[in-house]
């Protein structure tokens, strides 16, 4: 009676051992890679999946984990896990010494995106894909920035991760990877190139400064010569308006006082043609008006007589007679 329960007891238990066995669960955004007796046979997907214990089992991959301690400092171990993940997964490299064109080295520290799209690949086509990420992140990293100055190098950046992620996106292809983006986290050139590098910005933003400093002088001055000349061309056309008006106002008060001669003048031949000429009326009257203006000065002492004056006083008598007549 013993001896049957106890077999019972072992055959319940390799039951229960067996259903532990047969039973997966895979969860989310993962896989398990089964292989029958040795042999590739399926993918489990998420979910709860039954195998055959003993007969098979799931295929082991390497797969790599970075850690940051409170130095700082980055540790990355390897550890065999049976299942895949399929997010995006993040690779941080170590530094590396890379030379560029212009036989500088300095220290890349890369950052590595990348993505398992085909799990049999990754399992079958690589032995330890990490690794072989890593080496061939580093290789790829040398030969594009071996083609590069230090100076195109640092101001790059951007070409630099697009050539890694193209050139790294096709060789990891066959490996069911693909590369989603490679980012360089900082380019480190050596001491004495920072320092030089430094003493060269210093200079530049000096160059740059003096270069500012003379460009406003020089706007300062020509606008102060634009405002000078502005100035002078107001004053000038000022004066032009002035004089002009003034010349107008001259030839207008002209033409009064012509209009207004005009008008006496034909006064004085309307009233004298009838009684005499008018003509020696009008030389008389301009004869005393020349003699005042020549006797009016007080320096003058000495008066000068024209000598047609006899003629100019026929033309007085003339002129008293007539107007003689006009009174009566």
């Amino acid at each position: 009676m013993q001896a049957v329960l106890l077999i019972v007891l072992l055959i319940a238990i390799f039951v229960i051992v067996v259903i532990a066995k047969g039973l997966v669960i895979v969860q989310q955004a993962q896989v398990v890679v089964i292989e029958r007796l040795g042999k590739f046979d399926r993918i489990l997907h998420s979910g709860i999946n039954i195998i055959w214990p003993f007969l098979e089992k799931p295929r082991p991959v390497v797969w790599r984990y970075t850690l940051v301690d409170v130095d700082g400092k980055k540790k990355i171990w390897e550890k065999l896990e049976n299942r895949i993940d399929l997010r995006e997964t993040v690779y941080d490299f170590p530094r590396q010494s890379v030379i560029t064109r212009d036989n500088v080295t300095i220290e890349i520290d890369a950052l590595l995106y990348f993505q398992v799209t085909d799990p049999k690949k990754a399992v079958y086509e690589i032995n330890n894909l990490p690794n072989a990420i890593e080496k061939l992140t580093q290789t790829t990293l040398r030969n594009v920035v071996g083609e590069l100055d230090l100076d195109e190098t640092l101001v790059s950046r951007d070409t630099i991760n697009s050539k890694l992620k193209m050139i790294l996106d096709e060789a990891t292809d066959k490996w069911g990877v693909k590369v989603n983006r490679v980012e360089l986290q900082d380019i480190s050139p050596p001491q004495d190139i920072r320092a030089a590098m430094e003493k060269q910005m210093r200079a530049e933003r000096d160059k740059r400064a003096v270069i500012l400093e003379a460009e406003g002088n020089k706007k300062s001055k020509v606008l102060n010569a634009e405002g000078e000349r502005d100035a002078r061309i107001a004053e000038a056309e000022g004066i032009r308006q002035s004089q002009i008006l003034k010349a107008e106002g001259q030839a207008q008060a002209r033409i009064n006082v012509a209009q207004a001669e005009a008008e006496a003048i034909k006064l004085i031949i309307e009233a004298v043609k009838e009684k005499g000429d008018p003509v020696n009326y009008l030389v008389a009257v301009r004869y005393l008006e020349t003699l005042k203006t020549m006797s009016s000065g007080q320096n003058e002492k000495t008066i000068f007589l024209p000598y047609e004056a006899t003629g100019i006083l026929s033309s007085l008598g003339g002129i008293k007679e007539m107007l003689k007549s006009i009174n009566k």
